[in-house]
Parts: structure tokens; C-alpha cells; sequence
């Protein structure tokens, strides 16, 4: 815990985010700095609850209470290492992480929960600052080889753990660049890529070889994986996009959330992108209430959009806890994200019919009525209304892998959602053969992903040598 009466005398407070009316000029993160002596007084509102439920809402179960208590004695060093040894890449979960461990902090069953998310992202921050974070290759070598089939932080994590196991590692990414969904999926304005750029850096320093544009299933056949390595981990993510299935839905400027954001994310890498679909000067409708959604939103307006409307199917949520899901649950309440502040205007409960087109086959109009509650959504008679549009993005998540390709190729059985099918060892059908994150549970969290990635490299490393180390 932290101070003894700490939750008593101070209360939560957050780094302010930059003014509107710059960073939306930019595509730099949108956080001020925020003082150590501030983190530290944060670390001290975490109370001797006897029971640290945040250690139950965070996927990871870090140990969170401990590394409060050492930021609050500005013992920092220490408390980067009882992070890690939970979590391989805090700098992404401490900026891009919904914080379920805040929703279950027990100070926050009648106050402000403790400040966890800033907490973390100042420990790895200063641990970079201060150099102590430095390649940890294996004393000795097993003489196995794992192939890891995607970069994202499902892959990223299972890689170092089962490197730091003594493995020799190859991940093989299909893009130009690494990092999967945290490098195309996730705008700079959330988290700028050289945090992606120096975790590579220090796993390669450990010995894990990276191979970009490396399509398994494609250039890379799977034959050649399967004899080559002694373990497979799919870990490709869930990459298949809900579409809308109304008429007019063929027409020009109508496109998945998915061409959108990885084309800016490439721009602001540097590369050239030809024909990128750009809001600038456009009437804009997003399809989607959810983060990729609030992700389109803000690029939006940095292009300039002329208008934006985000749609969401679902009610208004409440703007507190709803009673269905009381504490120390992962709360129904209404979540207002940076774009949102940026401008735009949400519409709940709205359900698009049909879309409209010019003489050139470029859509115009879209046609909408607002619906009832799920499961049903039945259309309200009397709500249906029109909107005029220039372009269209579609953020209605994810169905599962992509089939065509690698999962095809290898015959692995598919859950009823679509997604790998495995057992509670994380090997799927195919002996040999694992899946971890997005592509084994489905869409989901970062924090999801790097927990299902370091269990999954558990159990590859037990089925190779019949035991493990890595932590459980």
C-alpha cells in the first residue's frame, strides 16, 4: 500500500490533455507531462484493502499494489521490476489499456479509484529514461526453434518469453513494419510507434529474429514452417471486419475502419500512400461507437473533415455505473475518449438502411432510423432520417482470423465464433500448433493479448521440454 491515510487526504487527478485546438494539428500523443511528486502522491491513495481486486480486473494480474508503494517511496527501480515481472511492455497497456484493474479498485466503490494506468505509464517511462531496461538474452540455448506467426503484442510477448526460455525465435510479420495492430491499427495520437521501435530493438538484442512482409499462407508457405520448427503460435489476430450488409453498400467511399486508420499510421511513419482515403473537406459518417471507432474520429479531424457523425446502435449508455454491472465489475457507463472532445456529434440507437449514390457510383446519402434495445432493434416508426455524406467508415469490429490462407492451409478446427479452436494448453487441433490472442478469444484488449501471449509461450515451452520456468 501506499500512505496509510493517503486515500483519505488526496484525491485522484489525471494529466491534462493537450488543448484541442493544438493537437489536432498533430499526431503527437495527447497527454501533458504530468510531475513525478504527482504520480507519487497518486501511489500513495492506494489503500490496505486487504483485497486487491485490481489485481482480478487486470488480465495480467499485475501486482499492483506494490509497485504503488515503492513510486510513493520513490523507490522506482523496484517498481519496474515487479512490473515486469508480470508484464513484458507496460508502455503500451499504460497508454492504450481501458484500465479494467481502476473499475475494480476497492477505493472506488465510494471514491475516485486510484490512478493506476498513470502510474504504470511513468514506471516504464522512467525505467527507459534511466536505461535499466536492457536486453536479457537466455544463459543457455535449447536448441528448439518456435516459430511466431504475427508481431502484435500477442506475438511480441509469447516471442520474448519463449526466447527468455532459451528457444530460438523467428516472428514472422506480413506488413512492412512490426508491431501488427499497435502499429496500423492504433492512431500516433494514442501511442507513438518508437515505443514499438525500442522493445524490438532490445528483443533482437536478445536473439529473436524478425522477418517482415512474411505472409504465412502467402510467399511463406505453411509446409515449410511446419518442418522447420518444432512449435507454430498463430497469433495473427482477429483481422476479419463486420460489414454492413445494406443496399447501396457497393458504392464508392464506403470503406472498413481498417483501410482507413493503417493508411495515416504509414503516412505519419513517412511512406508515401497513393490514393489515401482522406476525410479532409468530406461529410463523414462512422459506423461504430467503440475505440476503433473514436480512432477514426480523431484522424478525421485531423484531416480536416468538413462534418462527423459517429453512429452506435446500442442506447446511450448511463453517464455513471450502471446497476447491471455493479463493482467490482468492468462498468455500462457512458466513456467520453479524447476524440470525442475533439468535435463530432454521436448518435445512439441508430441503424443505417440504406446508402445513396451520384451519377458516378460515389455515395451521397445515407438512410437511417433509430431502433430499439438489442437483441432485436427493432426500427422506431416515425425516426427514419436522412444525412447527407461524402464518406463512410465502417467500425463494427471484428468477426474472427481471416481463413483464407495460413488456418485454411493448416486444417485447424474453428470454434462456433470462428476462431481457433484450442485446449486449455493453447495448442489447437494440429499438434504442435498454438494460437494466443485476438485469433484464439476474439476481438480484444492489448492487455488481453500480452497475457494470452506469455501463457501460451508456457505451455509451447512445456510442450517442448515437458516442464517450465516461465511463470504460470
Amino acid at each position: 500500500m501506499g500512505k496509510d491515510t493517503g486515500f483519505m487526504e488526496y484525491t485522484r487527478e489525471l494529466p491534462a490533455r493537450r488543448p484541442v485546438a493544438e493537437r489536432v494539428n498533430d499526431y503527437f500523443e495527447i497527454y501533458q507531462p504530468f510531475s513525478d511528486e504527482k504520480v507519487r502522491t497518486q501511489g500513495a491513495r492506494c489503500m490496505d484493502c486487504g483485497v486487491p481486486f485490481c489485481h482480478t480486473g487486470c488480465p495480467l494480474n499485475n501486482i499492483i499494489p506494490d509497485w504503488n508503494d515503492f513510486v510513493y517511496r520513490d523507490r522506482w527501480k523496484e517498481a519496474i521490476r515487479v512490473l515486469h515481472s508480470t508484464n513484458n511492455f507496460p508502455e503500451f497497456t499504460g497508454r492504450i489499456c481501458p484500465a479494467p484493474c481502476e473499475s475494480a479498485c476497492v477505493l472506488g466503490i465510494n471514491e475516485p479509484p486510484v490512478a493506476i494506468k498513470v502510474i504504470e505509464r511513468t514506471i516504464i517511462d522512467h525505467a527507459w529514461e534511466n536505461g535499466w531496461i536492457k536486453p536479457e538474452p537466455p544463459p543457455q540455448r535449447t536448441g528448439k526453434r518456435v516459430a511466431v506467426v504475427g508481431s502484435g503484442p500477442a506475438g511480441m510477448a509469447a516471442a520474448q518469453q519463449l526466447n527468455r526460455a532459451g528457444h530460438w525465435v523467428t516472428v514472422l510479420e506480413k506488413s512492412d513494419r512490426l508491431g501488427g495492430l499497435l502499429r496500423y491499427g492504433i492512431p500516433d495520437f494514442k501511442m507513438e510507434k518508437h515505443h514499438i521501435d525500442r522493445r524490438v530493438d532490445q528483443m533482437t538484442s536478445e536473439g529473436i529474429e524478425f522477418r517482415t512482409r512474411a505472409h504465412v499462407g502467402g510467399n511463406v508457405p505453411v509446409k515449410d514452417l511446419l518442418s522447420e520448427y518444432d512449435a507454430m503460435l498463430l497469433a495473427g489476430g482477429s483481422e476479419w471486419p463486420r460489414d454492413l450488409n445494406v443496399p447501396g453498400r457497393e458504392l464508392k467511399g464506403i470503406h472498413f475502419a481498417m483501410e482507413f486508420l493503417p493508411q495515416q499510421n504509414q503516412r505519419v511513419a513517412g511512406d508515401t500512400v497513393e490514393n489515401q482515403i482522406m476525410a479532409t473537406g468530406k461529410r463523414v459518417v462512422i459506423i461504430g461507437g467503440g475505440d476503433t471507432g473514436a480512432d477514426c474520429l480523431g484522424t478525421s479531424h485531423r484531416h480536416k473533415a468538413a462534418s462527423i457523425h459517429q453512429f452506435e446502435i446500442m442506447p446511450m449508455p448511463p453517464p455513471e455505473r450502471a446497476a447491471s454491472t455493479p463493482w467490482p465489475q468492468w462498468p455500462l457507463m457512458l466513456r467520453q475518449e479524447s476524440s470525442h472532445e475533439e468535435g463530432g456529434e454521436r448518435g445512439w440507437a441508430v441503424a443505417t438502411t440504406r446508402f445513396e449514390g451520384d451519377e458516378h457510383g460515389n455515395v451521397k446519402r445515407l438512410h437511417a432510423v433509430k431502433v430499439g434495445p438489442a437483441p432485436k432493434f427493432e426500427p422506431i416508426p416515425g425516426t427514419e432520417f436522412t444525412l447527407d455524406v461524402d464518406l463512410v467508415l465502417l467500425a463494427m469490429g471484428f468477426l474472427g482470423p481471416v481463413k483464407k490462407g495460413m488456418i485454411d492451409q493448416l486444417g485447424v478446427d474453428l470454434d462456433n465464433r470462428g476462431n481457433v479452436k484450442c485446449d486449455d494448453q493453447y495448442m489447437s487441433s494440429v499438434p504442435g500448433v498454438f494460437a494466443a490472442g485476438d485469433m484464439r478469444r476474439g476481438q480484444s484488449l492489448v492487455v488481453w493479448a500480452i497475457s494470452e501471449g506469455r501463457k501460451a509461450a508456457r505451455a509451447i515451452d512445456v510442450y517442448l521440454m515437458g516442464a517450465s520456468k516461465l511463470p504460470a
